[in-house]
């Protein structure tokens, strides 16, 4: 099956590649008295090339259900919050805040959480902790974008960079329109999503569960 990359990535997998060759070749050209050296340095480069190469995926996915009123996981990775919370930014109210973890492993391009308009974004400088602690939601680098579904409510979702995570894209601004088979953004390097829906919002998921991003709903909206 061909792997797609996503843009995000490219220029690193070329730099990446270049690195390693210049790494191996020599160990090749120089070191064949002592073979198994070059052969340990080609196995882990072969193996962590792998492994970034798996991170920058980009994943074409189609939500199988239906799109009115739904709240679909913005990120692959596991739900690690899901509170009633006052958000101070934007909304200023009180919500249910829903956050996934990415890991590392995960695909790490980001998918519009609802259906609507795009009528906030907002990108914060801060710190770089573990993107898994609750303080990193107000505390480290992050991106904020409030979508208007079409009835008329309000969902706030927030890229939040982590310990590795050194660099949030957001390809949405004002005005751009929202769907969720698309992507919004892409974080580099272990970091978390966070939702912050209306309090009527039912959730279809629990602490410790799994979620695909585009594909696994997390909720419906409640007029």
């Amino acid at each position: 099956m061909r792997v797609k990359i996503h843009r995000e990535g490219t220029n690193i997998l070329i730099i990446l590649l270049a690195a390693l060759l210049l790494v191996n070749v020599p160990l090749w050209l120089w070191m064949m008295d002592c073979i198994w050296i070059p052969i340990i340095v080609l196995i882990a480069s072969t193996i962590f090339y792998l492994l970034v190469v798996n991170f920058f995926r980009s994943p074409h996915r189609d939500f199988p259900g239906d799109p009115e009123n739904a709240v679909v996981a913005s990120a692959d990775g596991e739900v690690v919050a899901l509170e009633n919370v006052y958000e101070p930014e934007y909304l200023k109210t009180e919500c249910i805040q829903l956050s996934v973890f990415m890991s590392p492993l995960n695909v790490h391009a980001n998918w519009f959480p609802v259906n609507g308009e795009v009528v906030y974004y907002k990108h914060h400088k801060g710190r770089f902790m573990a993107a898994y602690l609750p303080k990193s939601s107000t505390e480290n680098e992050r991106a904020t974008v409030v979508i208007r579904t079409p009835e008329g409510q309000l969902v706030l979702m927030r890229q939040v960079a982590g310990a590795m995570a050194r660099r949030i894209v957001t390809y949405a601004r004002p005005g751009d329109e929202a769907s969720v088979e698309d992507h919004m953004g892409f974080i580099k390097f272990g970091s978390r999503v966070d939702l912050y829906l209306p309090k009527s919002t039912t959730i279809t998921v629990r602490l410790g569960d799994k979620t695909v991003g585009g594909v696994t709903q997390v909720g419906k909206l409640n007029p």
